[in-house]
């Protein structure tokens, strides 16, 4: 396994980051093949696991720390926190007031005294971002938290968080995850930028598209009612295009699509997401898989660099996307005249 620097803070991880969004009620039920698969991702040389307060409503968290017992110092973990974890309006968002009991409930489900990588699931356009960098700040020099990072976040606001921790002498994010694979490149043209500018790390996330770039039609038709790109005719033709590329190149196309995630310069490490130990395994077999310059040319071709083929539903909008007051004039003053 090669090992990378996760941006500029000096800590070792793999390429590939064991997610754990599919251990528990969510994704797999069967908590012993979750605490395998865990063992098995380590024992391949994995030492990145992420995880967040909201998979499984933490659950997720408790198999992790469960299975870190006696090699915790090994691993580089890594979780987050905004998304609801209660009725309460409270209970969520990226305020000091949740933020300190959100670290707190993770530790204890984690079973560790620190986390290595503590990440803000989502920008929060109700909390202002000095707010959210004062508490993590604080995290860090209490020895919670060794380092804090964003995730999902847009480039203008990577940018406002640098500046106002600049300004503010606060801690800065180290990383962002953001989602990226061959169908949604457009972080290449801002985010991954402004990412290397600032000496950040990038996990990223839905390498394989939410599993649209396995090949195979999705089995789980929940997913399918609940997230539109997953029948989104234009994904699906691109991929279409792209299995007679892996095949030319006698590879998977799973293995061709984590293989193009990892090769971007900007990129530390990509998310493998397995709920079960037979993706697990794909994901691991396909870990030497190099691409050349021939065959990133023609992924070029199928999807432009700096281009999404629709939109990744679970992605973030701002707000300026979401409230139509935002983007809309009055009725009194839209004409010209």
């Amino acid at each position: 396994m090669h090992y990378r620097t996760l941006g500029r803070t000096g800590i070792k991880v793999s390429p590939y980051a064991l997610g754990a969004m599919m251990f528990g009620a969510v994704g797999n039920n069967d908590r012993d093949e979750s605490l395998r698969m865990i063992d098995k991702a380590l024992e391949a040389g994995i030492n990145f696991v992420d995880t967040a307060d909201f998979y499984s409503h933490g659950e997720s968290e408790e198999i992790v720390g469960a299975a870190l017992k006696g090699r915790r110092e090994h691993v580089v973990l890594a979780t987050k926190s905004h998304l609801p974890m209660g009725d309460d309006p409270n209970q969520r968002g990226n305020s000091r007031r949740w933020i300190i009991t959100a670290v707190e409930d993770s530790l204890r489900r984690l079973q560790t005294d620190y986390i290595d990588l503590f990440q803000m699931h989502r920008p929060d356009p109700d909390t202002d971002i000095e707010e959210t960098l004062s508490a993590l700040t604080d995290l860090i020099r209490s020895g919670k938290v060794r380092a804090v990072g964003s995730s999902a976040t847009p480039a203008s606001e990577i940018v406002e968080a640098q500046w106002v921790a600049e300004r503010r002498g606060l801690e800065r994010f180290r990383t962002e995850q953001p989602p990226y694979s061959i169908l949604n490149r457009g972080i290449e043209r801002e985010v991954l930028p402004m990412v290397q500018k600032y000496g950040m790390g990038a996990l990223v996330w839905s390498p394989l598209a939410q599993g649209q770039l396995t090949g195979r039609a999705p089995a789980d038709l929940r997913r399918t009612a609940i997230f539109k790109h997953m029948t989104d005719e234009r994904r699906l033709e691109v991929v279409e295009q792209l299995i007679p590329v892996a095949d030319a190149a006698g590879l998977k196309l799973t293995h061709l699509a984590m293989a193009f995630a990892i090769a971007h310069p900007g990129v530390t490490s990509a998310i493998i997401g397995p709920r079960t130990m037979e993706h697990l395994d794909d994901a691991l077999a396909g870990m030497d898989v190099t691409l050349d310059d021939a065959i990133l040319d023609q992924l070029d071709k199928i999807v432009p660099p700096g281009t999404d083929v629709g939109r990744l539903d679970m992605d973030y909008d701002t707000p300026a996307i979401l409230d139509a007051s935002l983007r809309r004039r009055t009725i009194t003053d839209r004409a010209a005249a």
